[in-house]
């Protein structure tokens, strides 16, 4: 086996027989060793009792982090006319309608979120095949259909995160950067952990959140404990 480096070395160290432990304890515990050369994220992944095959079971939903996610969020929006001046001045990095759809059809998807207008889902549904495997895919019930992209646009800007349970039923997302101070990391642990919550379909049965790991994107993971990690 290949010797360890000393920073990983050092961190499994300090991971070592620590579980099940309240979010500021991981907050801190990620935080303090997130040693990378660049500004680590700190993310979140959620082990849920569901099977995402069954419709009844799955889990998807959008939460504003109270202190943003420190990354800068790409924007494509689908619209004509007014709206898509609309989007545009909202800060909107690529704005279009068909012209957008054959360039996502030729494989460039040079974005983070996509929004569209009612009217253009006819134009983004040929898109389906694409967006919809990157979790893309604008949905109304998550704000991405709308006429509001105004709304939409600044609150993808300002920290908005999608989430959708994965077949393997683990949620995930980032949720701040290790820069952040503790106290914005932890508020914004618990409003994601608020609105995974809130979301919990109804063909749940028995323990909905089984297990919770926080992370940075170079660091270990460390479970925090399911009772603690409630929105307050």
């Amino acid at each position: 086996m290949a010797n360890l480096g000393k920073r990983t070395a050092a961190a499994r160290e300090a991971f070592a027989g620590k579980e099940n432990l309240t979010v500021e304890e991981a907050v801190a515990l990620v935080k303090g060793n997130a040693k990378a050369k660049f500004d680590e994220t700190v993310e979140i992944a959620v082990v849920l009792g569901v099977d995402p095959r069954h419709a009844d079971q799955m889990v998807r939903g959008v939460v504003g982090l109270p202190n943003g996610t420190g990354k800068s969020v790409r924007v494509a929006v689908f619209a004509r006319g007014p709206k898509a001046e609309e989007a545009q001045a909202a800060g909107a990095d690529i704005v279009g309608a068909e012209d957008l759809m054959e360039v996502v059809q030729g494989g460039t998807i040079d974005f983070d979120r996509c929004i569209a207008t009612p009217d253009m889902m006819p134009v983004v549904g040929r898109l389906g095949k694409v967006l919809g495997p990157r979790n893309l895919m604008p949905n109304p019930k998550v704000g991405t259909v709308t006429m509001d992209v105004k709304a939409a646009v600044e609150a993808a800007k300002g920290g908005e995160v999608q989430f959708k349970v994965e077949k393997a039923g683990v949620v995930h997302a980032g949720v701040g950067k290790a820069s952040f101070d503790e106290a914005k990391l932890v508020e914004n642990v618990r409003a994601f952990m608020g609105a995974v919550q809130k979301a919990r379909p109804t063909g749940a049965k028995g323990a909905y959140i089984q297990k919770i790991a926080l992370s940075s994107t170079m660091g270990p993971g460390v479970t925090i404990s399911v009772d603690n990690a409630a929105a307050e």
